[in-house]
């Protein structure tokens, strides 16, 4: 598979993810409001959740800048790092984003910002430390291939479906419970409203959980599609490729990472975590160095 092949396949299968989240929330919402007959309440929770979502959204980058205790840096700082990463900037067609370090071991990375002229490149100390040039290159040329894709307002787009399914749902069992299931029951001629209750009570229970791998999968399919984005704007997939088999035998903790910020980093920043693969953040490493490998221009 060509590089061109593998990225048009990604946002494919990126986009397929999303329709099928948003179809999901349709059905979600039609079972609910017909339990309730009240499409009211529906509308309010939409408009609750992508206003708290939103605000995330503005300001997620100082949010996860402050979970990260990172440092701003200028270019009399680190002025290695700065020509790196201008010259792929100049290369991608990107504004230069500010840079920021954090004080760790574990080499790693990640970006963030509400889009490509409000964009933040985080890097740790031992990604400085441990990774050669080329390797440098790789890692930075895969942030700004997140930047340059739009992936942080993909994401963000993401996270308001995913808190929009959990407040329905929260909202809908809280209902539930209160006598909604008896109210509804009492008004229903033959089985068919509640069977569709219980219906709706499973799915109450079972969305959020779908909606997170869902949600989940579309982040691993984004992870891919910078790895191949970056190897184009390198033009030397090997640079990332054995980035990545450095950040992987790296067994350093990174003390600043937390399940909210995991999937911003360009490798799982967890060592040594019994996760299942069905949650992980990031597709195994040992898959995108193969894929790097196996890359063709």
């Amino acid at each position: 598979m060509t590089l061109y092949t593998q990225a048009e396949s990604n946002i494919r299968k990126t986009w397929l993810f999303i329709t099928l989240f948003l179809i999901f929330i349709i059905g979600l919402g039609w079972v609910f409001s017909r339990v309730f007959q009240n499409p009211v309440i529906l509308i309010y929770a939409v408009i609750f959740s992508l206003l708290m979502n939103l605000a995330s959204f503005w300001y997620s980058d100082k949010i996860v800048l402050v979970l990260a205790k990172a440092k701003p840096i200028e270019k009399q700082d680190n002025p290695e790092l700065y020509r790196i990463v201008e010259n792929l900037c100049i290369t991608a067609g990107l504004p230069l984003p500010k840079i920021y370090i954090l004080n760790e071991a574990q080499p790693n990375a990640f970006a963030t910002g509400r889009n490509k002229n409000h964009a933040v490149l985080a890097v740790t100390r031992g990604l400085l430390e441990k990774l050669d040039k080329t390797e440098l290159q790789g890692v930075i040329s895969h942030e700004l291939s997140h930047i340059g894709n739009k992936d942080m307002l993909l994401m963000a787009m993401v996270v308001v479906l995913v808190g929009f399914i959990s407040i329905i749902s929260d909202w809908f069992l809280r209902s539930m419970w209160f006598g909604g299931f008896k109210r509804r029951e009492s008004r229903d001629e033959g089985q068919a409203g509640s069977i569709l209750a219980l219906v709706g009570i499973a799915l109450a229970i079972l969305s959020p959980i779908v909606a997170i791998l869902i949600q989940l999968a579309i982040s691993r399919k984004r992870e891919f599609l910078a790895d191949a984005s970056g190897a184009l704007l390198t033009r030397y997939p090997e640079g990332l490729a054995s980035a990545l088999e450095k950040i992987a035998a790296d067994k350093n903790p990174l003390t600043v990472a937390s399940n909210a910020t995991a999937h911003l980093y360009i490798a799982n920043p967890f060592r040594g975590s019994k996760i299942s693969s069905l949650f992980m953040t990031h597709p195994p490493l040992e898959e995108r160095i193969k894929a790097l490998r196996g890359m063709q221009f």
